[in-house]
């Protein structure tokens, strides 16, 4: 599993880092993203994710972490182009 891990990013680095990662590695999901337990790391994460439509999961084991299940709009697309 492709990893990215966000110690030590600064919170105005996160967009451009994790719009980097997920797009580069899409068709490589699950991808996991190490936020730390900060909140606000968690949320700009999630704000990237949800503006290109990612699925995504906080494990419980790990609240320090969210998994990429997939980009729901890359796997709409393919299916509409078979």
């Amino acid at each position: 599993m492709e990893e990215l891990d966000l110690h030590g990013v600064n919170h105005d680095q996160v967009w451009g880092t994790v719009e980097n990662f997920v797009l580069l590695n899409s068709e490589k999901t699950p991808l996991k993203i190490v936020t730390g337990l900060s909140d606000k790391m968690r949320d700009l994460v999630k704000e990237v994710l949800d503006f290109y439509y990612f699925e995504y999961e906080v494990p419980l084991y790990n609240q320090g972490q969210i998994t990429v299940l997939r980009d729901k709009e890359i796997s709409w697309l393919r299916k509409s182009k078979k």
